[in-house]
């Protein structure tokens, strides 16, 4: 079992304080002198809470936390600076950390801190662990550090909860971890999507019935919101419940309590209700076909799921896991793509989101000849590019590119990348444009939307050598 506390900091007398200071304390630990030997541990187990210095060779405190809370976003993280080093705390603060130590500080403040975030972590886990972890919701992008932090602050409320985003964005996955994370983790959790149940039957399978209340009922039946007493029901495309329903649901949420089918004795709903859509609700409660109340009931806290395209930093870090997942489902070895075919699906903008690349990784598993996926094992959808096939409102390649292009020069640290690739798509255009018309700047100046000495003069500020001519 792993020891509760884990220590990091590259400076041996920290360790050494902090190590001295549990011990007397009762406290178990295990110090790492870089993150980078944290984060190799973490693939097998995880402490209940983790104390780490912000400044280390290696991975710093502030991408070590990052990558923490993108996987365990419920794990306390405390992050220890020097005082001149507030900024970075405040950052960390507001990246999710549970709390800032500075340095030199108190060991009797850092055994209360300490305390204090054993008490509000809930148990271990270990990472192979099937139920310890949520696969769809792993992720590096801010958009999804936004999701965690919200998961996170939301574990010990009851609040209604509405979850937006594209079909396959993974919003029972995040349904899912909100009850997990919840004081109602150890009651049930229940999944409806309410556009998938004929109309008809929807009201019984809500709300259960009672025998004789129709042709066909039997006996008494118990509904979803009695299997979820005490936990969770999530109703999924809750933007297609029929108006009459709506209004029973709002009822539910107004008063607490519910009928079944052909019933009259009221029955009491303790449950937390999550919903989701990939629909624009503003736009059906103005097209009166959603309830406006009952709109305002659900939309408590919104949660929105990036799509996607939205966060291609992630497809990598998902499609090794999903790569993972399928292997181990068919006993065999993972398979690992070639760095063009990666590049490849970093430039997909996957119209199915999540889902379908995990569908993809699976028939890569299965399709593929060899034990690297290189670009032309793709399929011709996503080989080619064949983006307007699958998405009509999927952006022009070249967009693709330049998105790309501006992900690898962010990642690599660069700055004025706005300019610079403005004065680059300035100069394509013009040497685009001149050469198009034989290099007659009047007409090329028309085409491309300027006057004639707004190019003559971007020629010369861009230093352009070209064949230009008067017209």
């Amino acid at each position: 079992m792993t020891s509760p506390v884990w220590i990091i900091d590259d400076d041996k007398a920290i360790r050494w304080v902090l190590e001295k200071t549990l011990s007397r304390s009762g406290i178990g630990y295990t110090s790492f002198a870089s993150a980078d030997d944290a984060l190799n541990a973490l693939q097998d187990t995880v402490p209940k809470v983790i104390i780490s210095d912000i400044r280390m060779p290696g991975t710093d405190g502030l991408k070590f936390l990052s990558r923490v809370k993108a996987e365990h976003p419920q794990l306390p993280v405390i992050i220890m600076t020097a005082h001149s080093d507030l900024d970075s705390a405040v950052a960390a603060f507001q990246g999710g950390a549970f709390e800032y130590l500075p340095k030199p500080f108190d060991v009797d403040q850092a055994v209360v801190l300490i305390e204090r975030a054993l008490a509000e972590s809930g148990p271990a886990m270990p990472e192979n662990d099937d139920d310890a972890g949520i696969p769809s919701l792993l992720g590096q992008a801010p958009a999804m550090q936004d999701v965690f932090r919200a998961i996170g602050r939301l574990s010990q409320s009851h609040v209604t909860v509405l979850i937006t985003g594209e079909s396959g964005t993974g919003k029972e996955r995040v349904a899912e971890a909100l009850h997990r994370h919840s004081v109602r983790a150890n009651r049930p959790f229940i999944a409806l999507n309410t556009a998938a149940i004929p109309k008809d039957l929807l009201e019984s399978e809500l709300f259960g019935h009672e025998k004789g209340a129709f042709t066909g009922a039997l006996s008494t039946r118990r509904g979803r919101f009695e299997e979820a007493e005490g936990g969770t029901l999530f109703l999924d495309e809750i933007g297609d419940m029929p108006t009459e329903l709506q209004t029973r649901l709002l009822r539910v949420l107004s008063d607490g309590h519910f009928y079944r089918v052909g019933g009259h004795t009221p029955i009491r709903a303790n449950v937390r209700v999550i919903a989701a859509t990939h629909q624009h609700l503003e736009e059906r409660v103005r097209d009166g076909l959603f309830r406006e109340d009952l709109f305002h009931r659900l939309n408590v806290i919104r949660l929105r799921l990036p799509a996607l395209r939205e966060r291609r930093e992630d497809i990598p870090l998902l499609t090794r896991h999903f790569l993972a997942k399928s292997a181990a489902s068919l006993g065999i070895d993972p398979k690992r793509l070639s760095e063009a075919a990666m590049e490849r699906l970093t430039l997909y903008p996957f119209p199915g989101n999540v889902r379908q690349l995990e569908n993809l990784c699976h028939w890569m598993t299965v399709m593929a000849p060899g034990q690297t996926v290189e670009l032309t094992d793709l399929p011709p959808e996503v080989r080619e590019g064949q983006t307007d096939l699958l998405s009509p409102d999927a952006p022009p390649a070249w967009t693709e590119d330049l998105a790309a292009e501006v992900a690898r020069r962010l990642k690599a640290g660069e700055t004025g990348i706005i300019d610079d690739l403005t004065r680059r798509f300035e100069e394509t255009c013009i040497r685009a444009g001149l050469a198009h018309t034989g290099g007659r700047k009047v007409e090329a100046a028309q085409l491309l939307g300027w006057g004639r000495n707004t190019l003559t003069r971007k020629i010369q500020e861009l230093r352009l050598e070209t064949d230009a001519k008067e017209d």
